[in-house]
């Protein structure tokens, strides 16, 4: 019988001082909409966090739109980007009109370099690394790899993370961060696009102001603003942005309590994990984790499910993850270049646990009692 109380697998973070942030936005700047204040403000502080110009957006799907839109993506060109990862990464550069070169990933789900290297071609126009679960492959291989391609990084659930020292994003030539409620910091929906080059922010800056030169009319240079050059609303409301000031404020004990949450699961279940054939998904050596998620990968897809009814049974939402693209409707549209069997056993035996910054350690303990009450028992 299912519990009346569930343990789900994520909430947003609650630190309990918002509503006041959110009715300062309302109170004291009247100005709600993007480009406000604390907009503003947010900007400045992943820029200096980060070391990269950050421009706010509503999502990070539309950060990664915008990202195919300033590297003038067209039908014709190909894009390198894995199958084991969500819709988003694909549809930015579908809506160019692009084809996809799905390739495969490594057993922790960031990207196999050499299926990479077998993909690159004439036509390729980027190469898209996801940091999956905030950790990366090597990067310092990648890059000599593509010579004057342009890399993309997808490090929606990569914020705080590092490689050999160097935050995640600040690799390629642009990155999107996403803020949604289930990420590490979130702003219920949000994004930002990292980007490298001065001449792309400028262009940026046009992209989501709709296409318009509003920020030259802001700063005085025209009377007017008008219509420039491509765009949409990629803007974040200050209202967004003010939530997600209150926890990038908070950010080092959010990322604390995710630490210790995850070395509490990993000291707990490795073992039997590791016993029973599986393994958890660990980050590259040289990377800094950000902690953004805990998951296991099981040695079969009927465990997998298995583990997951007997988890729901108790309660516990312990959800898989992607469906590898190239198994899609949509991604059967572009077949892969050759088998893609690591985003497949990923599809079919991964399993992530219950982990967000309010996971109390009583509803962590009864995860781990129940995931060991099964693990125990194959």
């Amino acid at each position: 019988m299912t519990r009346a109380h569930r343990i789900p697998f994520n909430q947003p973070v609650w630190l309990g001082t918002e509503p006041e942030r959110l009715a300062e936005a309302i109170r004291d700047n009247a100005w709600v909409s993007a480009g406000g204040p604390f907009g503003n403000r947010v900007e400045r502080i992943l820029s200096d966090w980060l070391g990269r110009t950050a421009l706010l957006t509503s999502s990070g799907t539309h950060a990664l739109e915008m990202s195919a839109l300033l590297l003038d993506v067209k039908p014709g060109d190909e894009i390198v980007l894995p199958s084991f990862t969500f819709v988003s990464t694909a549809n930015a550069f579908v809506l160019r009109g692009a084809s996809l070169r799905f390739v495969d990933v490594d057993a922790n789900g960031n990207l196999d370099l050499a299926a990479v290297e077998r993909a690159l071609g004439p036509r390729t126009r980027a190469v898209v690394a996801v940091h999956y679960a905030g950790n990366s492959a090597d990067l310092d291989a990648l890059l000599p790899m593509l010579g004057t391609v342009p890399l993309i990084e997808d490090a929606a659930q990569a914020l705080g993370a590092k490689f050999r020292g160097r935050p995640l994003g600040t690799f390629g030539e642009l990155a999107a961060l996403s803020f949604h409620e289930t990420k590490n910091l979130g702003a219920g929906e949000g994004g930002a696009l990292l980007v490298a080059r001065p001449e792309l922010r400028s262009r940026a800056l046009v992209l989501r102001d709709k296409g318009t030169d509003r920020q030259r009319f802001l700063r005085g240079e025209v009377d007017r603003y008008t219509w420039v050059d491509l765009g949409s609303s990629y803007g974040l409301s200050d209202l967004n942005a003010a939530y997600l000031f209150e926890q990038l404020g908070s950010r080092e004990r959010i990322f604390q309590r995710r630490r210790q949450l995850c070395a509490t699961y990993e000291a707990a279940l490795g073992p039997d994990v590791t016993r029973i054939g599986g393994d958890l998904v660990r980050p590259h050596p040289d990377n800094t984790p950000n902690h953004h998620s805990f998951a296991l990968v099981l040695p079969s897809a009927e465990l997998r499910d298995r583990f997951i009814a007997h988890m729901a049974e108790a309660g516990i939402v312990t959800p898989f993850h992607y469906v590898a693209l190239h198994l899609s409707p949509m991604g059967r549209r572009h077949p892969p270049p050759e088998p893609l069997p690591m985003s497949e056993r990923l599809s079919s035996c991964l399993v992530r646990l219950p982990l967000f910054y309010n996971l109390s350690d009583a509803d962590q303990g009864e995860v781990i009692e129940r995931a060991l009450e099964f693990l125990r028992g194959v």
